[in-house]
């Protein structure tokens, strides 16, 4: 007898019984649609556009074979997918990429999943439930004021940010939900590894072409090396932290040394803001390490004693240059700066004379003029309300991940919820000077593993509890 595929399993129009099978109805449906939407939009989109929409069709049913292989394929494309400008509006375009279509697909057609298949479930219960919808439900709320009273100008702007940040959260729910096992966390970390590697190399190859700011592929004609160096931030304390803790011998190396490979790449960006972050998060680590805590002291206090011998000296100008300039007031205090940090602060000065206008609920979503804080431009957007949400969750994070790394007592989850909690620290200190949280290449691998990390120990706890053989 023909051997049925598993997903097509269960699958069949009609059963066995002579019952019309819903599911099956429903997803031949929804492939005709999406193949009449193809088909009648080819000759319109942009071959672009076209390209993006077929690679999301094809993830999309790469998910219902393997949902793990298509999470793979969405690693790989988290820095490595060019962007495509499909909005121009002032202040700033809006860009999607590649990655966006496949992520798309991926949760498109796991929504479609647990619709017809109620055993899924739709949001796997977490600590960051809460918090997280909280947060998307006033970025929602007071941008739709800000729309009717007309202080957002553009609401298509808005429109795509609010679906870009959507879609950090949908990416953390796809994960959590679909997450299994022990195994799959590992072939995860290795692709993030392999393709921090990747980054790491092309970063080296630009040095090598005498480029002065090294950028991630497919940042377009500028770049953007701030989001560089905040990336590497966050990937830095995770191999370093799989380097204490991996049980392997060989595991333990090859993340030592990519932690080491990142350092160059991670000088070169020339971002001030991860610069002044590195010391808090590479501090997190020996805090709450529980291996080899002296030596990683030894190293944090040798490097700041040595920097001004051994940093490059481009590094050393772009930190001295910090404070170099006309002389800006910063409350009681008068200092120097430079153009760019100086311009920094005036900003600042105009969103909290601005704020008193909007105190509680803010401008709404790019309601506001570009500012490079989080913070402020949290308090700017959303207002007083809605910064207290957004710390609500960041303060979520941290104690669940914190719980997570008392509980566990596996040592490779443990070095990777390490690294985790560290690199968070590192990320909230940029964002103080940058827009950390809502840059897709930093926030897509953060919010990945931050689902894995929360996920934890229930996939611990279901393994201790299968027979050894279902272990292999």
């Amino acid at each position: 007898m023909k051997r049925v595929p598993i997903w097509l399993r269960g699958k069949r129009l009609i059963k066995k019984s002579g019952q019309i099978n819903v599911r099956a109805i429903f997803l031949f449906l929804l492939i005709v649609a999406l193949a009449l939407f193809i088909g009648s939009n080819v000759v319109k989109l942009p071959p672009r556009i076209m390209i993006g929409l077929a690679c999301g069709v094809i993830i999309g049913i790469i998910t219902l074979v393997r949902t793990d292989i298509a999470l793979g394929i969405i690693i790989f494309s988290m820095l490595l997918s060019p962007e495509l400008t499909v909005a121009g509006v002032p202040g700033r375009a809006v860009v999607i990429r590649i990655e966006d279509f496949l992520l798309i697909g991926v949760i498109f057609t796991w929504l479609a999943k647990t619709a017809i298949n109620k055993e899924l479930g739709l949001l796997v219960r977490t600590p960051l439930n809460l918090p997280i919808i909280a947060y998307i439900s006033v970025c929602l709320l007071f941008t739709l004021k800000g729309v009717i009273i007309g202080d957002v100008g553009y609401p298509r702007k808005s429109l795509f940010y609010l679906l870009k940040y959507s879609e950090y959260f949908l990416l953390y729910f796809l994960v959590a939900n679909n997450i299994r096992s022990k195994r799959e966390v590992k072939n995860f970390l290795f692709v993030f590894l392999i393709v921090c590697f990747i980054i790491c190399f092309y970063g080296y190859f630009q040095m090598a072409q005498g480029i002065t700011r090294i950028t991630a592929p497919f940042e377009g004609p500028k770049g953007e090396p701030n989001t560089l160096g905040g990336y590497l931030l966050f990937m830095f304390p995770i191999a370093s932290g799989l380097a204490l803790y991996n049980p392997s011998r060989m595991g333990r190396l090859w993340s030592g040394a990519l932690a080491c490979f990142m350092i160059p790449p991670f000088l070169f960006t020339l971002s001030r803001g991860s610069f002044l972050a590195f010391p808090f998060m590479f501090l997190t680590l020996i805090l709450l390490t529980r291996e080899k805590r002296l030596i990683l002291t030894i190293i944090l206090v040798s490097f700041l004693i040595l920097s001004p011998i051994i940093l490059p000296h481009s590094v050393k100008g772009r930190i001295t240059g910090t404070f170099k300039g006309r002389e800006y007031e910063i409350g009681p205090i008068h200092t120097p700066l430079a153009t760019s940090a100086g311009a920094r602060v005036e900003s600042w000065k105009y969103v909290f004379r601005a704020w008193k206008e909007r105190p509680l609920l803010g401008y709404g979503i790019t309601g506001f003029a570009f500012i490079d804080s989080q913070f402020v431009r949290t308090i700017a957007e959303l207002g007083l309300i809605g910064l207290l949400v957004f710390i609500w969750l960041l303060v979520a994070i941290f104690r669940s991940g914190l719980r997570v790394y008392r509980k566990i007592e596996d040592r490779f989850s443990q070095g990777l919820t390490l690294g985790f909690l560290a690199g968070f620290i590192g990320l909230v200190i940029l964002a103080m000077t940058a827009n950390a949280f809502i840059i897709v290449r930093i926030m897509e691998p953060f919010w990945f593993i931050a689902a894995i990390v929360i996920m934890l120990p229930k996939i611990m706890a279901e393994e201790e509890h299968l027979p050894s053989e279902a272990k292999i």
